[in-house]
């Protein structure tokens, strides 16, 4: 019983960020054209977070791209800029994309 505990606390403490990050996807609407594992409108998460795997620059630069927008990068459809979501808002969902590879 014990040692069921302590596993069931160790893999909410390990999954309650990655959904907590999910969730704030979910709420700024980016979910509604990207899935974790599979293309919708724009590309997955996963494939983003290969990517850009390996880059030092990588949060900031996706970072950017959550707020401001950007194209040509996975095809002709161009992502929006994104205004509901702020700069700390960014980095967390940029380093919890990146984080899913």
């Amino acid at each position: 019983m014990k040692r069921s505990l302590i596993t069931l606390a160790m893999t909410l403490a390990v999954a309650a960020p990655a959904l907590a990050d999910q969730a704030l996807a979910t709420a700024k609407n980016c979910m509604a054209c990207h899935a974790v594992e599979k293309k919708l409108v724009g590309p997955s998460y996963k494939d983003v977070a290969n990517k850009y795997a390996g880059q030092g620059d990588a949060v900031n630069k996706l970072a950017a791209k959550i707020v401001k927008g950007g194209s040509g990068v996975w095809g002709p459809i161009p992502m929006p800029a994104n205004n509901q979501v702020s700069e700390a808002e960014a980095q967390k969902l940029a380093t919890w994309i990146l984080g899913l590879k």
